[in-house]
């Protein structure tokens, strides 16, 4: 995928994700957005490359939440 088209598809990933967080964890979307920023899961989805952007947002949830609780994280083998 070329930069831009990543460049512009990754906010509406992050987007959805970022909601995830807030119905699940009711927190406000200031303190999602930085929860997820702050996360490994977010290194690797920034990075379009390592293909994690593929994932579904319930996907990356289950992810994001997955490393919350265990302190690292796991991506399904492929």
């Amino acid at each position: 995928m070329e930069k831009k088209q990543f460049d512009a598809l990754l906010p509406l990933i992050v987007a959805a994700v970022v909601q995830k967080i807030i119905d699940r964890q009711q927190i406000s979307q200031d303190d999602a957005i930085q929860k997820l920023y702050q996360s490994q899961l977010y290194t690797l989805l920034d990075d379009e490359s390592t293909k994690v952007w593929y994932y579904s947002a319930e996907k990356l949830y289950s992810l994001f939440d997955e490393e919350l609780q265990s302190g690292s994280l796991k991506l399904p083998d492929c």
